[in-house]
């Protein structure tokens, strides 16, 4: 299913509220701060990283912006900004490619913010061979 287009303005909105989420990331142990922001419909919904002593329990912004889109009753989304502090953009873990796939196709926007500027990829560009749910039942046996 093709991604609905996404005017450059929402983009910049998506980017907007992407950074001013990453001013409320809990990285107390890596001081790497990262908001994300997705748009579904025209409601843009955000999150930030929240770190933890058990790094395995860190949930990323990616992931949390999604649970926010989810919690808001969204079940697709059509654009993903995220920003970090870094110089150059910096994509979105394995993990977050994965939760994103669930809710946007490859053609969906993703707005990587760095310090020094933004890049547009395509989910598709960043996890070209995504597990999804046409996997799923596919040659199962027993």
């Amino acid at each position: 299913m093709a991604a609905a287009a996404v005017s450059p303005g929402a983009l910049r909105r998506l980017v907007a509220a992407a950074r001013a989420a990453r001013a409320h990331a809990h990285a107390p142990y890596s001081r790497f701060r990262v908001g994300a922001a997705v748009l579904a419909g025209k409601k843009a919904h955000a999150g930030c990283n929240v770190e933890n002593a058990s790094y395995g329990l860190t949930t990323c912004a990616e992931r949390n912006a999604i649970a926010a889109a989810v919690l808001a009753g969204a079940r697709r989304v059509d654009a993903v900004a995220v920003a970090s502090g870094t110089d150059d953009p910096t994509p979105p873990c394995g993990a977050c490619l994965q939760v994103l796939a669930e809710f946007g196709g490859p053609d969906l926007p993703v707005v990587l913010a760095g310090a020094r500027g933004e890049v547009v990829r395509t989910l598709g560009e960043l996890m070209p061979h995504g597990f999804g749910k046409a996997f799923l039942g596919k040659g199962r046996r027993g």
